[in-house]
């Protein structure tokens, strides 16, 4: 990606800035370092590093945010993995694949405290409430999903919550965060948080389709993976409202997903539907209107790059 190309000087500041974790336990130290190099897109520091940009600031305060709110994510993969019994991220093992539940939790809650500790770096009480704020949502998300009806999970608004919780919420902390710590305008603070929410939606909508459509090589991980938790995604969703009460995937969904016959049957419904495409529709929607938000924002390469990064969203293949 270009972008990433522009901001290499950053991102590599970024991290080393997350490589500097004042480790002293060897095990703990490895399975940081583990995680780090599994790599990813770094699409949350980037959107740090571009707001930053919009209004000239480039600044250690900017790349310690940047690298807080990329923390606090890795330290919610920790978690998400073992709520879920994922054994694989990005085709390699994860911690709780190989450590005690009770270890996996600790080094979550390290890298929670790391990157609170990454973000306090930036010396604002407005950004550490949003980040805060942030934790909050993510952990309130995750115990609403624990508690809610299961019937709930069959509901478009209730998806919408998930999905803003999961992953929205953290778009908008590095883009509502990185435009307070820039001192931007507040209508233009409430324009990058709104286009954080949007443009997360549609991330997290192009990840859940990639669950069905995605190659399972390049994903790293089975396709249906959200299919055999037993997870409601918008692509089955759709597909049900097109094919109400199928049972095959209402097997899948009721529990007994150890037949994994009856999961590839699944997903080949799911994946030759047009349950698809009007996925990747709404994602587009959510692109478009956080594309039509940058209009508000200081013209320049930096509002060019934001727009062309939630354009890469709806084409991403993992």
């Amino acid at each position: 990606m270009a972008i990433q190309e522009w901001l290499r000087e950053d991102l590599e500041r970024v991290e080393a800035r997350m490589r500097a974790i004042p480790l002293t336990v060897e095990p703990l130290k490895v399975a940081v370092h583990h995680l780090l190099n599994a790599g990813g897109k770094r699409i949350r520091p980037m959107l740090v590093l571009l707001t930053g940009r919009l209004y000239g600031q480039a600044d250690e305060r900017m790349v310690s945010l940047a690298a807080a709110v990329e923390m606090l994510h890795t330290a919610t993969l920790v978690h998400d993995d073992l709520i879920d019994g994922a054994l694989l991220r990005r085709g390699i093992p994860t911690l709780n694949a190989i450590w005690t539940p009770a270890a996996t939790v600790l080094t979550g809650d390290y890298l929670f405290a790391y990157a609170a500790a990454l973000a306090a770096r930036t010396d604002h009480v407005r950004v550490m409430a949003i980040f805060a704020r942030t934790l909050m949502t993510i952990c309130e998300g995750e115990l609403r999903q624990q508690f809610s009806d299961p019937e709930a999970m069959w509901q478009r608004e209730d998806y919408r919550q998930r999905i803003y919780a999961k992953t929205a919420a953290m778009f908008e902390l590095a883009t509502e965060a990185a435009a307070v710590l820039a001192g931007a305008p507040e209508p233009q603070v409430e324009a990058l948080r709104r286009y954080g929410v949007e443009l997360g939606m549609a991330f997290q909508i192009m990840d859940d389709v990639l669950d069905f459509a995605g190659d399972e090589q390049v994903l790293g991980k089975p396709v249906g993976s959200d299919l055999r938790q037993g997870l409601v995604t918008l692509p089955v969703l759709l597909y049900l409202e097109e094919h109400p009460g199928d049972p095959v995937i209402r097997q899948v969904l009721s529990g007994r997903s150890g037949d994994e016959a009856l999961i590839r049957e699944a997903v080949r419904r799911i994946r030759s539907s047009q349950a698809i495409p009007r996925a990747v529709a709404e994602a587009e929607a959510f692109v478009r209107r956080g594309q039509a938000l940058l209009e508000a924002l200081p013209d320049g390469p930096a509002r060019g790059a934001l727009w062309a990064l939630a354009e890469h969203v709806l084409r991403r293949d993992r």
